[in-house]
């Protein structure tokens, strides 16, 4: 036996060949490999990608014809040709006029959307003047009861009798009121 040589070679796979090579069909899978390969080839270029779609309104659709030269419906005299015709122009017409509701129907619903919205807001606003005048009232007969009392200690009122020390880290004051200890992280040092 002899080694191989050029005649062993298919003539496809053969680089003297002329003959193209063949095709196969491209799966999905080999498809975006390919497209991701011709991407890497060159990584300076710019990548282009497609504009995304934007919403149909009845104004981005061609407007009706003014003139319709050949009314008739989808089988009054019409021949093979004709029946289509009338299929199209009254499929843009529906489309025309759905998209025309559609678009009435939002303005509708932002409406009531924006009246609930301004009532919410005008119930929270309420809400909030009332609480802030009752703050106000509040604070006006705090201050008229004792001008002396702003200087003492804060004294803790509850359901409890005054000489009775109800919290656990409360510690009686000269008065008899309970201060309260703020509690902290206490940090040693081992050094």
């Amino acid at each position: 036996m002899s080694e191989p040589g050029p005649e062993s070679v298919p003539t496809s796979a053969d680089p003297r060949s002329k003959r193209p090579t063949k095709r196969r069909a491209v799966t999905p899978h080999a498809e975006h490999a390919n497209q991701i390969e011709t991407l890497f080839k060159d990584p300076s270029k710019d990548v282009q990608l497609p504009n995304f779609s934007t919403s149909r309104t009845s104004g981005s659709l061609p407007p009706p014809p003014e003139i319709v030269a050949n009314v008739q419906g989808s089988s009054a005299g019409a021949g093979s040709g004709e029946f289509h015709v009338y299929k199209a122009s009254r499929r843009r017409e529906y489309e025309r006029l759905r998209l025309m509701q559609s678009e009435v129907d939002k303005e509708k619903d932002n409406e009531t959307w924006e009246k609930e919205r301004e009532e919410a807001k005008r119930k929270d606003d309420e809400k909030t003047e009332k609480n802030r005048r009752r703050r106000e009232k509040r604070k006006n007969v705090k201050g008229k009861k004792g001008g002396a009392q702003k200087d003492a200690a804060p004294t803790v009122t509850g359901l409890a009798a005054p000489d009775m020390d109800t919290s656990a880290d409360g510690v009686k004051g000269a008065e008899g009121a309970v201060s309260h200890e703020v509690p902290g992280v206490i940090i040693h040092d081992d050094d």
